[in-house]
């Protein structure tokens, strides 16, 4: 196959696998532009097209002279980085199937992922992480090796066969290419767009992840959507800030990047992505809805900080830019007043706020993931800030429902991208017909089976469409509680207009058959911290600082202003400020940040029936489990905190 052929006329990439698509680039673009951009030490170092290939090939012939075939699996554990990139596109370059997991996983998590696919090689991003799989060494019976990327603290590991760098896997490729020099180019060609590239761990908040398997087809065809919708400009830098593990930066880093020919920019660390955005300046981002409500809570909370004068400034200005936003989502017309107004709270507040935050020159954020407060949105949106919800999900291929421009609605995700179509079903859940849906379950007949249903996905979610067309997700169909008068709401509805409080980190609410709503809230220890060293109040840890009576008045009034703007039916009662984080680490939420609601009912039912029977305090022991694995056992007691709204509402004991 000759690449170089596609140059001058319009590609059709659903032809090709994703390895070929980037061969196809780097004989279109070559040098001339950047493919990967990636900081380090605080300086920017740049891939063009050929760079990117090359060190592809490198990656792949490596896995071949390691001993990798065809049909094999490659499990691939690594931050944001381009040697993600070369492992996972050279892996599939030369037959592999690939699979990411989270870095945040321990060492049993990993084991059993990388079991259940029975992969012959692994690639780890640094010494943490393959520390983890050393420790579970003897439940790997299938994996031949490992490479290894960071060197950092890795000296004393390399008379272990069992390793290899990555720089030795490049330099055993790069002889191989030498050797002969057709083999990569053969191995290419024997890809089909229907192969399975690449499988992604679904978000497993009902149980066990499942292994959602995605052919090259899959993700192309949802980088050609993205294609059609974003103009090239928009689509020219993309900061990836995902997890490789999470299908927003597989389907952009797999896909739309090499589809669009655009750069992938890699931020040097977390702490560093408001300067890496100022460096870059994104056209358009997407990222959790997580990353939005605690932007907008340090936001809130610095300028609850700030003086007098600069906090009156910043509350009319923002009047200003909300009484903008409703008129807009309404289609109402916006009086010359009004826009003097809002020009004028663009050049005091808003473009210096946006610029200081690093979204300045942001044309487009989304937001997916997770359900996120309408508030959030129109806090944002107050601003000047194009943020739109949007919504999809790894079975799908990623995103295909966004809200277009100018039909911003803050309670709805938008409409389908083109190719995509969306439908309810008699009990109303949302379908979806798209040839970006995935191929099956790996190993799971029954489950896949169990997700189409006539040729179309079951995305497991209730919703509806309104009068514009507009898709409005109501909350997993699974999790629809129906109180005991019969009620019937989303727990995501009240939830995440909770965290839009800058001192709630997470909330989880029950009521399924009772006769009230109750809550377990975590606290924002950042926030709450501050919020309790501005004012005296002495604390410890965050079981201490969580059970402070000022810390829950302080939550209680952000509860009571919740409650104030939901039905009556809805409203929280009574709840519990939780002694610990809800962690990933304890199954209490997935790798994703989403709350695994049956595990944490199961593990504080006694906190739940607490605030059901009339009682005013627990005593709770539990075992808290460290990253390092080792585990502690934590005694304290917690109150039952009755709302301003449950003391008329409550009946004495009413869950007896």
């Amino acid at each position: 196959m000759r690449y170089g052929e596609e140059m001058d006329r319009e590609i059709e990439y659903h032809r090709y696998t994703v390895p070929q698509i980037l061969a196809l680039q780097a004989a279109r673009i070559g040098t001339k532009g950047i493919a990967l951009r990636e900081k380090a030490y605080g300086i920017w170092k740049t891939y063009n097209w050929k760079d990117y290939l090359d060190y592809v090939r490198k990656a792949g012939l490596g896995l071949i002279s390691l001993g990798m075939r065809r049909g094999e699996y490659l499990g691939i554990i690594t931050d944001n980085n381009p040697e993600w990139l070369f492992s996972e596109i050279g892996g599939q370059a030369v037959g592999a199937v690939t699979l990411n997991l989270f870095t945040s996983a321990v060492a049993d998590e990993l084991a059993h992922t990388l079991n259940r696919i029975r992969a012959s090689f692994v690639i780890a991003q640094d010494q943490e992480q393959v520390d983890k799989l050393l420790e579970v060494k003897n439940k790997l019976p299938s994996v031949k090796q490992v490479i290894y990327i960071d060197q950092t603290g890795m000296r004393s590991y390399q008379n272990d066969p069992w390793l290899v760098s990555f720089r030795d896997l490049l330099g055993r490729g790069d002889e191989m290419d030498g050797a002969q020099p057709g083999l990569f180019d053969r191995e290419l060609s024997r890809g089909r767009p229907d192969d399975i590239a690449v499988m992604i761990m679904t978000s497993g908040t009902t149980g066990m992840a499942k292994l959602a398997m995605l052919s090259h087809r899959n993700i192309t065809a949802m980088a050609e959507k993205w294609r059609a919708v974003l103009p090239q400009e928009m689509a020219a830098d993309w900061i990836s800030l995902s997890p490789p593990a999470w299908i927003v930066d597989q389907m952009w880093g797999a896909g739309v990047s090499l589809v669009s020919g655009s750069t992938m920019n890699f931020p040097e660390m977390t702490e560093t992505i408001t300067e890496d955005f100022r460096d870059i300046g994104p056209a358009v981002i997407i990222t959790s809805s997580r990353f939005w409500e605690d932007l907008a809570s340090t936001i809130r909370v610095k300028m609850s900080d700030a003086g007098i004068i600069k906090r009156k400034l910043f509350s009319i200005c923002e009047k200003i830019g909300e009484r903008w936003v409703d008129l807009e989502s309404t289609g109402k017309p916006i009086p010359l007043s009004l826009r003097v107004l809002r020009r004028w709270a663009s050049v005091v507040m808003f473009k210096p706020l946006l610029d200081r935050v690093g979204c300045s020159r942001i044309a487009t954020a989304f937001t997916g993931g997770h359900p996120i407060s309408p508030e959030v949105i129109r806090f944002f949106r107050s601003f000047g800030l194009n943020l739109k919800q949007c919504y999809g999900l790894t079975e799908a291929g990623g995103i295909f429902q966004v809200q277009p421009d100018h039909e911003v609605k803050a309670e709805t995700v938008g409409k389908p991208l083109p190719g995509t179509e969306v439908k309810i079903s008699d009990d109303q859940e949302v379908l979806v017909s798209s040839p970006s849906n995935f191929m099956g379950y790996y190993q799971d007949y029954q489950a896949t089976d169990g997700a189409f249903s006539n040729g179309w996905l079951r995305t497991g979610d209730a919703g509806y469409l309104d009068d514009d067309g507009h898709l409005v997700i109501i909350g997993r169909k699974e999790e629809i509680i129906r109180n005991k008068e019969g009620h019937a709401f989303s727990p995501d509805f009240i939830e995440t207009r909770l965290k839009f409080s800058p001192y709630i980190k997470e909330a989880v609410t029950f009521g399924e058959g009772r006769p009230y709503i109750t809550a377990l809230v975590n606290i924002d220890m950042g926030n709450v911290g501050n919020w309790a060293e501005d004012r005296m109040i002495p604390y410890t840890t965050y079981t201490d600082l969580s059970q402070q009576r000022q810390v829950e008045d302080l939550v209680m009034t952000e509860v009571d202003s919740v409650n104030e703007r939901l039905p009556d039916y809805m409203k929280i009662r009574k709840m519990i400020l939780l002694y610990k984080l809800l962690d990933a680490d304890d199954e209490e939420l997935t790798r994703t940040g989403k709350v695994r609601r049956r595990f944490v009912y199961s593990l504080y039912l006694k906190l739940i029936e607490a605030m059901y029977s009339g009682m005013s305090d627990v005593s709770v022991t539990s075992k808290v489990r460290y990253r390092d694995g080792q585990t502690n056992t934590l005694e304290t007691t917690v109150r039952v905190l009755e709302l301003r709204e449950g003391r008329e509402a409550v009946p004495e004991r009413a869950g007896k």
